[in-house]
């Protein structure tokens, strides 16, 4: 038996028990009689794999997403989509454009929540996604930690010039992924003229989803898009707030 493995797994069954309420790392370290600096280097390693959510040294830790996507239990999403909803219908409402909120889920982009538009010509999205081809699911994979984007393209290999033609080098996908997340902003144009755009959703710094909203480019004008791109931002931050302030 591996211990310190063992150890991990006391800690994760620990957290389970309750799962909307933190844990202080001495809560966590006395109920388990583990030694407090042995427990801070697991948690830390939990943390760092998305395993436990670290809340602030007061706070405490609880699950975090992995956590839960190893049994498809999306319950920790639940506050994600509240948060997220009446903002994303005032922004269909304002712009009059389909809005989405995206996460990565078994290594493509997922739609968590969903509001259309009344346009009669309207875009149409599956709700999952070749990471690569949408907005959100670059903007996602831009913020993946070097070691986690490093797992994906291994396992999914390079984008195709078809869909990301600037990326299609090792090379090229990290200098995008790098421009990504100095705008904070995705704007993608598909062979079929599409436009899409994708801003970051935040807790504690550390994004977890993304706001994107996707229309026919025929719509989307020069001074249409700065638009669109305000009031993105403005919803993102919205969410943001809202999910740090249940923290």
């Amino acid at each position: 038996m591996v211990l310190v493995v063992i150890k991990a797994l006391h800690v994760l069954e620990y957290l389970a028990q309750d799962q909307e309420r933190a844990y202080t790392l001495t809560e966590i370290s006395d109920s388990l009689s583990l030694n407090q600096a042995t427990c801070a280097n697991i948690l830390k390693t939990l943390v760092s794999e998305n395993y436990v959510e670290h809340l602030g040294r007061k706070k405490g830790y609880r699950l975090g997403p992995m956590a839960y996507n190893l049994t498809n239990n999306h319950s920790y999403h639940h506050h994600l989509i509240t948060a997220a909803r009446d903002v994303m219908e005032k922004l269909t409402q304002e712009l009059n454009e389909t809005s989405l909120l995206g996460i990565l889920r078994n290594q493509k982009r997922y739609i968590l929540h969903l509001v259309h538009s009344d346009q009669d010509l309207q875009v149409r999205s599956r709700t999952e996604r070749n990471v690569y081809e949408t907005a959100t699911g670059r903007l996602l994979l831009a913020y993946l930690s070097p070691k986690d984007r490093e797992r994906f393209v291994i396992t999914n290999g390079l984008p195709t010039e078809s869909i990301w033609k600037e990326a299609t080098t090792q090379e090229g996908l990290e200098g995008e992924l790098q421009k990504i997340i100095q705008q904070e902003l995705v704007v993608t144009y598909s062979v079929k003229h599409i436009v899409g755009l994708a801003v970051p959703v935040r807790k504690n710094d550390r994004v977890l989803a993304a706001v994107g909203i996707f229309l026919p480019e025929i719509r989307c004008t020069a001074s249409r898009k700065k638009e669109i791109v305000l009031q993105l931002k403005n919803a993102a931050e919205k969410i943001s707030r809202r999910l740090d302030d249940k923290s």
